[in-house]
């Protein structure tokens, strides 16, 4: 998966913006459960935004690097307690901007 550009990133966290958390990460934190839930919500909507209670102990953008590590996915935004990622499917849900010419 190529890297995402600032203008994708900056449209992904416009489109997230408004998005409700699809998982919520307690303190059993990453089990192959929650993994299993982060993959299903993924592959349904592409971008998903998952929510740190105050049971989580680990901090949030390892939280964040993990998750996106282990479901192929990449790391948007960690904003607070809230984190935004996307992954493709095959169906293209998302049209992401033209990624442009690199400098």
């Amino acid at each position: 998966m190529q890297p995402l550009t600032g203008k994708q990133i900056r449209h992904l966290r416009a489109l997230g913006h408004h998005l409700q958390p699809v998982v919520l990460i307690g303190k059993e934190e990453l089990s192959s459960r929650l993994l299993g839930s982060v993959e299903e919500a993924l592959a349904s909507h592409e971008l998903i935004k998952i929510k740190l209670q105050e049971g989580c102990l680990t901090d949030r953008r390892e939280v964040a690097s993990q998750l996106a590590q282990a479901c192929n996915a990449q790391q948007v935004q960690v904003l607070g307690r809230t984190i935004l990622l996307y992954r493709p499917s095959d169906k293209n849900r998302i049209e992401l901007p033209a990624a442009g010419r690199q400098r």
